[in-house]
């Protein structure tokens, strides 16, 4: 059986060392806090959305995130030019396709950039999994009222149909390639309570694909890492404000011997 504790560890040590610059092209709300995130686990952040930048600078990235929380036009119009450049390239595109089925306008402009770009990782909650493929989600705004064992069929499913690797989150991570499927149960209710943390868990996925050839374990190792930070963080807060502070440390000052025998990942039967 693999072990994904002395996996997780080297995929951050590696990233640490590498420093890679993550590309994102992202919402509003969540800009600040992706890029502490992104900072705090070792890795670089760019925030670019311009339409006449984002090709080069996707260029220097290790990976592209395209998150459409506050989606226009324009946005998303920058997100498939970077997309396809980072296609040409082999750089690794995580889509997080946030409120998709709370909106029609969502929907289509997520379904069009995974029509336009090969995108590696799609990271989601339960909802937004189960409307990209065709069936009705419970969403409030960006807000899943599902878990991911409501979503496995149809994860596999698209997984299959776009030739990806479909990480759904929620109490349970449920992450799938079609061919190999595992759970993640790391994590803490605080997580839901701090806006911006599923965004969050999208760049530590981007960040370890840089790190890791395969996106099943790439996606895998770093949901656990992030699930687990948010464990260590409510070990010294029990409230939002001081716990989103708690988590940014947390994903800073894990430890081997934390990580070691704090990630719980298991194979789907």
């Amino acid at each position: 059986m693999e072990d994904f504790g002395q996996k997780t560890w080297q995929s951050i040590q590696a990233l640490r060392k590498k420093r890679p610059l993550i590309h994102h092209i992202t919402n509003m709300v969540v800009m600040n806090t992706t890029a502490n995130a992104t900072l705090a686990i070792g890795a670089s952040p760019v925030m670019a959305h311009s339409p006449d930048e984002v090709e080069e600078m996707v260029s220097f990235a290790g990976a592209l995130v395209l998150n459409i929380g506050t989606p226009t036009r324009e946005l998303v119009h920058s997100m498939i030019k970077a997309g396809q450049r980072a296609n040409q390239l082999s750089i690794p595109v995580v889509l997080d396709p946030v409120g998709v089925g709370a909106t029609s306008l969502r929907t289509t402009q997520a379904l069009r950039i995974l029509e336009e770009v090969k995108v590696e990782v799609i990271r989601g909650n339960p909802a937004e999994i189960l409307s990209l493929g065709g069936e009705r989600g419970s969403i409030k705004g960006v807000e899943s009222f599902q878990e991911a064992t409501e979503a496995v069929e149809v994860a596999i499913s698209l997984a299959a149909k776009l030739s990806t690797t479909l990480a759904v989150t929620g109490k349970e991570d449920f992450v799938t390639n079609r061919y190999r499927s595992v759970w993640v149960s790391n994590g803490h209710p605080l997580l839901k309570l701090v806006t911006g943390t599923g965004c969050m868990a999208t760049t530590v996925v981007a960040a370890f694909a840089t790190v890791d050839p395969d996106p099943l374990s790439a996606a895998a190792t770093a949901l656990g890492y992030f699930g687990l930070a948010g464990e260590k963080g409510a070990q010294t807060s029990d409230s939002p404000g001081s716990f989103q502070v708690a988590l940014f440390d947390a994903l800073y000052d894990l430890t081997e011997q934390e990580v070691g025998k704090g990630i719980r990942i298991g194979e789907h039967r």
